[in-house]
């Protein structure tokens, strides 16, 4: 399967909302403190690891 950046990030963006969601039905914690922290650290690990892993494709793809 051929991954463009629309669908690579639509599923980083699915697996983020099934984590958000999984948080929230479970009743872990408030639902505030989910949405204003659990949710915004998400956003941001998963840009960093996304980023991070597209960069070491590109090398991988590029070595010979």
């Amino acid at each position: 399967m051929e991954f463009d950046l629309p669908r690579a990030a639509g599923i980083v963006a699915l697996l983020i909302a099934v984590g958000t969601a999984g948080l929230v039905g479970g009743g872990m914690m408030p639902l505030s403190t989910t949405l204003m922290m659990v949710l915004p650290s998400m956003v941001v690990f998963g840009a960093i690891v996304f980023v991070v892993g597209m960069k070491h494709g590109e090398f991988r793809a590029t070595r010979t």
